[in-house]
């Protein structure tokens, strides 16, 4: 395949080249089918690491059709790979959509290269939208067991870092897979100990966490010290644009993994839905919880980065922070997030207006 006369994202930055997809890989040169990108932008396919479903249904039940159905919508979304985002719950249903993933292969829809286990080890005073009759200490022994159970499909997982035994489960979980500070009371002090001891990575920052104060900047502050990746769900209903221009100033686009945090409401309309067995209103593209506590979001990551940069934030930066950030953050950066020779060639092509003309998803 070569796709000719776009501004391709390359290194950060647009450049006017022809890409070329030979065996479902970027190559040097290739023949085969000719896409014309003149006038557009031709970028990495999006990468979104944290994300629970769509289209009524989400990662909580270990059904292949449903996985289908998801993974599906996120590749008509531009969308090409995920990390599967899962709920704390009771630990055998969890155990149970673990071992699905591990199984599950859908040739039709967006790669998934695994798994971000979010839960079941959060603070009660942050758990948001995480049913709290199934939060634990965190417990090493239950992490290495669910991801034999996923057959290693574990990428990131996420706890809160002043809890009990948090610091030894860090130092044993950061040898297998990205670990993320998330659901969280933690002080400046104890989310700095969480980074010393192996975290590099936070959930939905600013959200499920303390507030970013003068005199007490918690776990905004110490990612900021540590050089810790940082996601944030640009959506406009979880932060507000400004906070988002200050994040993208104060962390940078290498260090912002952009997520949508998608629930089973994406690509559908307000209505009522569910999460982990909870009850979901949406209302005007925002879902809450019964007790008006918002659950995650109504959009997908294409959305998020249309979003952001009308709220003012360099395409480039936005791009960056939808694709390589997030692959390298989790460890597939050797296989997806941007255009390299030998990666898999996922690609879009976007219009002027960042609307969307084509997917082009590569193969193994």
């Amino acid at each position: 395949m070569r796709i000719l006369g776009g501004k391709v994202f390359i290194e950060g930055a647009f450049t006017e080249c022809d890409v070329f997809i030979e065996n479902g890989r970027f190559a040097p040169s290739a023949g085969g089918e000719t896409v014309d990108a003149t006038g557009c932008y031709v970028v990495p396919g999006l990468v979104d690491i944290h994300t629970h479903g769509a289209m009524g249904f989400d990662f909580c039940a270990p059904n292949r059709e449903q996985f289908d159905t998801i993974t599906e919508y996120y590749l008509k979304n531009g969308v090409t790979s995920v990390l599967a985002t899962s709920m704390t719950m009771d630990v055998t249903e969890v155990e149970r959509v673990f071992e699905a993933l591990r199984d599950y292969e859908n040739a039709g829809g967006a790669r998934v290269m695994g798994i971000n286990m979010e839960g079941p080890f959060f603070s009660e005073k942050k758990k948001g939208a995480q049913p709290g009759p199934y939060l634990k200490r965190p417990d090493t022994e239950l992490f290495r067991r669910l991801n034999a159970a996923s057959g290693g499909m574990i990428r990131l997982v996420c706890v809160a870092p002043e809890l009990d035994g948090a610091l030894e489960f860090i130092r044993a979980a950061s040898a297998v897979c990205t670990v993320s500070l998330a659901h969280t009371t933690a002080t400046y002090d104890e989310a700095m100990a969480g980074f010393n001891a192996g975290a590099s990575h936070v959930t939905h920052l600013f959200n499920g966490m303390n507030s970013f104060l003068h005199r007490e900047p918690g776990v905004v502050g110490a990612a900021a010290d540590s050089g810790a990746c940082v996601e944030l769900i640009c959506d406009g209903v979880h932060l507000h644009p400004s906070v988002i221009r200050a994040a993208f100033k104060l962390f940078g686009p290498e260090k912002i993994c952009m997520i949508s945090d998608s629930l089973s409401c994406a690509g559908l309309k307000d209505g009522q839905y569910t999460l982990a067995g909870q009850d979901v209103t949406v209302s005007g593209g925002k879902a809450t919880l019964a007790n008006g506590t918002i659950a995650g979001s109504s959009i997908n990551l294409l959305i998020a980065l249309q979003r952001t940069v009308s709220f003012g934030v360099p395409l480039e930066h936005a791009v960056l922070a939808c694709t390589r950030t997030p692959s390298l953050a989790v460890g597939i950066g050797s296989s997806v997030g941007a255009i390299e020779e030998g990666l898999l060639g996922d690609c879009l092509v976007l219009e002027k207006n960042l609307s969307l003309r084509q997917v082009i998803k590569g193969s193994q």
